[in-house]
């Protein structure tokens, strides 16, 4: 050690005591501790709900693509939730969770390898796809909505205030998925 490091050691000692220091390190170990068994804790609640995925090759997988309607009502369950679009056939495995997908020319703007969280698995016939004509996918898997028509208007009343509501058909929908 060099001597303005001895120094430096020695001057913290004498400013805060060596039972200070004896004390913080007590505290970060305990501090430690805590957390790795806080980890583990996780660990455990999360290997319950975990299944892996695995699929082989010429396997037929659905893509799993976002709307993006609007920042308030962006993930919302139900009607709103992310969509699948596909069957696509797999053409090899890259890595332990990731595959490479034969996309057809349309979606040519899109990086072929997804990680399994992105896939699911297709479990009739590949003949039968989604419609892609209309959808116009963009190369972060999302794709824009857009109001067709106005179906119905309402308001509801409170005791402060009146509340206008329009339900509105969206584009790649039909009349019975309006909100």
């Amino acid at each position: 050690m060099a001597r303005g490091a001895e120094r430096r050691c020695s001057a913290i000692r004498l400013v805060f005591g060596p039972d200070m220091i004896q004390v913080d390190e007590q505290q970060l170990r305990i501090v430690q501790e805590n957390l790795i068994v806080a980890q583990s804790r996780q660990r455990s609640y999360t290997d319950v709900r975990r299944r892996d995925l695995s699929f082989k090759v010429d396997d037929h997988v659905y893509l799993k693509v976002s709307p993006m309607r609007g920042i308030r009502r962006f993930n919302m369950k139900g009607k709103l939730a992310p969509r699948y679009i596909g069957p696509f056939k797999i053409l090899e495995k890259k890595g332990e969770v990731a595959y490479r997908l034969e996309l057809p020319p349309i979606l040519s703007g899109v990086y072929d390898v997804f990680h399994v969280s992105r896939l699911k698995k297709c479990l009739r016939v590949p003949e039968e796809q989604a419609p892609l004509e209309g959808l116009e996918v963009l190369e972060d898997l999302t794709y824009t909505e857009h109001p067709v028509k106005i179906l119905d208007t309402s308001e509801r009343t409170t005791r402060n205030k009146r509340i206008k509501m329009c339900r509105v058909q969206w584009s790649h929908h039909t009349e019975a998925e309006a909100t």
